[in-house]
């Protein structure tokens, strides 16, 4: 865990996952990189007559000055240095080619959440880097108070055994010395009667294969059932005091998406804990 990339808009939500970067890169540690993003107009009109460029201009400038103002904080009250930059890209760009052109191991944001239509039909920022990008992306709740993570706990329907999906994982769990736990979730509506028989088995089987691979002898399993995947594990992430959420994201076709939205993202809306969203990509490559 070297490079933390923090994407902020100045809101509220991005100095809450400022700070959850800032308190786990004097953990872990890791050098943490301020990122500010935004689109220039590139009206040719309006180019013409300058206003696009005087308007970008001004809008660089005042990012600049308010990243060396957190910068500066940071510094003084942290004593944690931190590089900044300021893109005109789109954020999902942004992300990808700062990972391209430097070593990035986490990308660290907030999210003020969503309900309802607002969910289905706009989404977030936050929510639109999950599954887009070749990193590992950690939500930070509005919300969310900063303590040491303890029990990070593995959402799984997919029982992944790729070491390249979960590598990541066990590496940051140690590194925060936070134990593990794994946990797959049947529904009561729609799943038949065989496949919660096949998941209490697999679930099991799944324990001991991380044991054995992972050295994780503390690591315990669960077989949730319910008939709302979000509410269910919301419940027992209260009830077992669990600090970080993780899910595994893989890529999907449009139609699968449009009629199957992502479990991932949709917690990212729901989580009232920081949710680690590690993608994989059909080959299951990171």
């Amino acid at each position: 865990m070297k490079q933390i990339l923090v994407p902020t808009d100045f809101s509220n939500a991005a100095e809450n996952a400022i700070n959850f970067a800032l308190q786990s890169a004097k953990i872990l540690p890791a050098e943490v990189t301020l990122v500010h993003s935004f689109e220039v107009n590139d009206s040719a009109y309006a180019d013409y007559v300058g206003v696009n460029r005087e308007f970008n201009r001004s809008m660089i400038t005042d990012a600049k000055e308010k990243l060396d103002a957190i910068k500066k904080r940071i510094e003084n009250t942290d004593g944690i240095v931190v590089k900044t930059f300021v893109s005109t890209e789109n954020l999902i760009d942004t992300v990808i080619n700062f990972r391209n052109e430097n070593k990035v191991d986490l990308v660290v944001m907030g999210t003020l959440g969503a309900s309802g239509l607002k969910e289905k039909l706009w989404g977030s920022r936050t929510s639109a880097v999950i599954g887009k990008t070749a990193v590992p992306v950690m939500v930070i709740p509005n919300e969310y108070k900063w303590k040491k993570p303890e029990k990070m706990l593995l959402a799984t329907n997919q029982f992944e055994e790729e070491a390249k999906n979960l590598n990541f994982l066990f590496e940051l769990a140690g590194l925060y010395m936070a134990s593990m736990q794994v946990a797959v979730f049947t529904d009561e509506d729609d799943d038949k009667t065989q496949v919660f028989l096949d998941n209490q088995k697999r679930i099991a089987d799944y324990e001991t294969f991380l044991k054995a691979n992972y050295k994780e002898d503390t690591l315990s399993s669960a077989h949730l059932s319910g008939e709302s995947f979000n509410e269910t594990l919301q419940s027992f992430i209260k009830e077992n005091d669990i600090d970080i959420l993780v899910m595994i994201t893989y890529q999907s076709s449009f139609w699968s998406r449009l009629f199957n939205p992502s479990k991932t993202k949709r917690m990212s809306y729901h989580t009232t804990i920081p949710l680690l969203a590690i993608p994989v990509n059909k080959n299951g490559t990171k």
